[in-house]
């Protein structure tokens, strides 16, 4: 898959709902990293902002989730449906970059409250972590 188009469905590892049984939510705020040594490298936090560093590309994947709102590295995605099975969130976002608009589905498996982990339907053998970055 191109980085491109991982990063696209890497801005979707955020969101939960309830589902009929009432389950205590993760919060996914923040900003996620593929690599927690990665995360000053990754992303940089000015005025109470938190943002891509200019060269953030080189050091990795990463996310900045804040409610609906999930930024990647090339793409801004609104999250527009999601699905909780027990600890596997399924969702789909309308996302846009500077050329285009589309739909992305995503699913990620909640490890704990700092860890999640993309999984990919029909290849179980392949997901990609993503950690909470300290920022």
């Amino acid at each position: 898959m191109k980085l491109r188009g991982l990063a696209a469905a890497s801005v979707l590892a955020s969101g939960w709902i309830g589902s009929a049984t009432p389950v205590k939510a993760v919060d996914l705020n923040g900003s996620w990293a593929t690599a927690t040594s990665a995360c000053n490298q990754v992303f940089v936090r000015k005025d109470g902002a938190t943002s891509f560093r200019q060269d953030s590309d080189q050091y990795g994947g990463g996310f900045i989730l804040e409610g609906d709102r999930v930024r990647g590295q090339m793409q801004t995605c609104t999250i527009t449906r999601r699905k909780e099975e027990g600890n596997v969130i399924h969702m789909v976002a309308k996302c846009a970059d500077d050329i285009m608009t589309s739909n992305v589905q995503f699913s990620a498996k909640v490890i704990d409250g700092n860890t999640i982990a993309r999984i990919f339907p029909g290849m179980p053998e392949f997901t990609l972590s993503y950690s909470r970055c300290p920022i």
